[in-house]
């Protein structure tokens, strides 16, 4: 993949153009693409910086805003890009996807990737390149397996489960962090004192609170949820011990979360590896590989940088 003109990063967060530049360089397809199909594109910067001399850019994106933003950047850059307005979950997608076409997605979440696999397939697409991420947006309350080899395969997974990939955050900054932590372990103190004061030994739901409460005393943050919640909080709450524990609590969830983590990579090979063996079914031959640093990768959004590369 040649360099990118660098007027094309314009009104592109540096991370997301880091992002597509390691996507790009990693392209090696058997042939040249014709015509790409930038899938779930947002604005297009994927699909611009993929494209060529002599090359089409077809964008598909349901966001009206985002179509409109799109096609403003192609004619900044005088490039004939045709951006489409289209949900690609509608049956009417297949009309918009063609043999001619090289599809692209870059962190397409769930079953948008899984749609276009399919589809890509079903129209006889030559080649295409996916980063999966979002394994848990999904229909229905289980994952449902692609290939023959998972679909044979014991293993049952719940939305819980494909949130698993997700649960690791990679570019928070320390302040970030510390404010996460804080926030956690305030709502396990909240949780034992709610349990208290309902005679509850359950759960009760909070609604999240602007980060700045967090500058307020953990008394007035207590308070104030249990108002929330309709709760009466007795007098001669022992505050500080009351917070003291909401901080072992997080030690103990932080020591839980360390034993969990160790499937966190094992899983997300797994779901990576079941869309690769399909398409390989389908004819394909697959490369499988990572496309960026870790670092670069936030989990909020995405998951790990894997990438596929596949072509007939």
């Amino acid at each position: 993949m040649p360099p990118a003109n660098p007027r094309l990063n314009v009104d592109v967060p540096g991370r997301k153009w880091q992002q597509i530049e390691a996507f790009a360089a990693h392209l090696d397809f058997a042939r040249r693409a014709g015509h790409w199909l930038d899938w779930c594109s947002g604005k297009g910067h994927l699909g611009r910086r993929l494209l060529g001399t002599g090359q089409k850019l077809t964008c598909l994106e349901y966001d009206p805003a985002l179509v409109a933003a799109g096609e403003h950047l192609s004619q900044h850059h005088h490039l004939a890009v045709e951006h489409r307005l289209q949900d690609v979950m509608a049956p009417s997608t297949a009309e918009h996807i063609t043999a001619a076409h090289t599809p692209v997605a870059l962190h397409a979440c769930g079953d948008l990737h899984v749609r276009l696999i399919q589809l890509a397939a079903a129209k006889g697409c030559p080649q295409l390149a996916i980063a999966p991420c979002c394994y848990n947006r999904t229909a229905g309350p289980h994952y449902q397996a692609l290939s023959t080899a998972a679909r044979a395969s014991t293993l049952q997974l719940d939305l819980d489960d494909l949130g698993l990939p997700l649960s690791e955050t990679v570019t928070a900054g320390n302040r970030v962090r510390r404010q996460r932590d804080q926030s956690m372990a305030w709502r396990l103190g909240f949780d034992l004192l709610q349990r208290q004061l309902r005679n509850r030994d359950d759960y009760l739901p909070t609604p999240s609170l602007p980060s700045a409460w967090l500058q307020k005393p953990f008394a007035e943050y207590c308070q104030h949820l249990a108002a929330l919640k309709g709760i009466s909080i007795k007098e001669g709450t022992d505050w500080p011990a009351l917070e003291a524990a909401g901080w072992q609590r997080l030690a103990q969830v932080r020591n839980l979360e360390l034993v969990r983590n160790l499937f966190r990579r094992p899983l997300e090979l797994w779901l990576v590896l079941d869309r690769a063996l399909y398409l390989h079914e389908q004819g394909y031959n697959v490369r499988l590989g990572t496309f960026c640093a870790h670092s670069l990768t936030p989990a909020t959004s995405c998951c790990w940088p894997n990438n596929l590369w596949i072509s007939l």
